[in-house]
């Protein structure tokens, strides 16, 4: 169990919702989402039920107008279980961009059911050809009437088979680079939109992730998400967000490897006393506690900054960088520290590992985060 009482970032309201987030994680079937590689619409509509769904989304749309404290306890507590439920995407992504940039009619539509569980989302900006470079995306909108066109496609989008509606990002000039891309809201349903397979990952078994295609899909002007040809900033506006939230999935998850590392070495024996009791693990871990403390201290600053509207993009490049390379050294290091038994996937050490080889990747890569850390210097 995630141990917070020495952050002075939470409140009594926090450790009351933090026990009702755990009571739901606590009933997730882990086990069957990585067998069939979806998560059931069940455990969303218990999260919903429970206020663990875009709980910073107004009242007035169904929400609990909470800030961002409550998504990321939310995230902190899926993570540290070990699960890939895509909560966080709709909480913390989706549902912000809906909030900033949609319509009354779109707030409405969309919202309620996004807190209620009944709606699942997902956001598509990588394409095959174009991943933390979206300026070269090909999927393109054309008008069409007082629509639109929507052709092309994307791949590994998170939610992908499961969601009731994506975000997609499409060029609506034939011009390159940042200018001309616009976001629409695709449904299911919409005739010409259609989901491939279900991608085989290297970890994240138990969250589905797609390619998406879409065949001179017409969408009605209203579908249209913000301005046209907006979309780049919208996106830039959004990513420090996206980046937190993946900051914070990382840092519990770390913690998660150093504790099943502390009991594992505490148990096991290896000529005649506990593996723990050899100097080379104590410093190991003693060195991973060290680091695991600076992240703690870093990510509620970094949380801190968020809340009052201060977070620098180069500050979430930095928190993704950070705490995406502490958590897959953290897993690693705990997986040797089990020794063999950390390579069996019945010890949970080798799914956390699996599944933190990602995070270097998604969200923008480490190197892509290095560059634009190097630019704000």
């Amino acid at each position: 169990m995630l141990d917070t009482s020495s952050r002075s970032l939470f409140e009594g309201e926090h450790d009351a919702f933090r026990d009702t987030v755990r009571r739901v994680v606590a009933t997730l079937d882990t086990d069957r989402h990585e067998r069939e590689g979806i998560v059931e619409r069940e455990a969303w509509l218990r999260a919903g039920e429970a206020g663990m769904l875009c709980p910073t989304v107004p009242e007035e749309y169904g929400g609990l107008g909470l800030d961002f404290r409550f998504n990321a306890i939310v995230s902190e507590e899926a993570s540290y279980a070990g699960s890939a439920v895509g909560w966080s995407l709709q909480s913390d992504i989706v549902a912000d961009y809906i909030l900033a940039y949609g319509s009354e009619e779109q707030k409405k539509k969309w919202l309620p059911k996004m807190v209620s569980g009944e709606a699942i989302t997902a956001i598509a900006m990588t394409e095959p050809g174009a991943g933390s470079d979206l300026q070269g995306m090909k999927t393109i909108a054309r008008k069409s009437g007082n629509g639109w066109k929507l052709s092309g496609s994307k791949t590994y989008i998170t939610n992908g088979q499961a969601a009731d509606l994506v975000i997609v990002c499409a060029r609506t000039t034939e011009d390159g680079g940042a200018r001309g891309i616009s976001l629409f809201l695709v449904e299911t349903g919409d005739e010409g939109f259609t989901r491939g397979r279900n991608l085989d990952k290297i970890g994240l078994h138990g969250n589905d992730t797609s390619e998406l295609f879409f065949d001179e899909v017409p969408l009605p002007g209203d579908r249209l998400l913000g301005a046209e040809n907006g979309g780049f900033a919208m996106l830039m506006n959004q990513l420090p967000q996206e980046r937190l939230s993946i900051a914070v999935q990382c840092q519990a998850a770390a913690q998660r490897a150093f504790d099943l590392a502390v009991e594992f070495t505490k148990d096991r024996k290896a000529f005649g006393k506990s593996v723990f009791d050899f100097q080379n693990t104590r410093f190991t871990l003693a060195d991973l506690k060290a680091r695991l403390q600076v992240g703690w201290a870093h990510l509620d600053w970094a949380i801190q900054r968020h809340l009052a509207g201060e977070l620098t993009p180069a500050e979430a490049s930095a928190a993704k960088l950070f705490h995406s390379e502490l958590q897959f050294a953290a897993c690693d290091t705990s997986l040797q520290l089990h020794g063999g038994a950390g390579y069996m996937n019945e010890y949970p050490i080798a799914r956390l590992w699996r599944d933190a080889r990602v995070t270097r990747i998604y969200g923008g890569t480490s190197e892509i985060m290095k560059e634009l850390i190097a630019r704000s210097i």
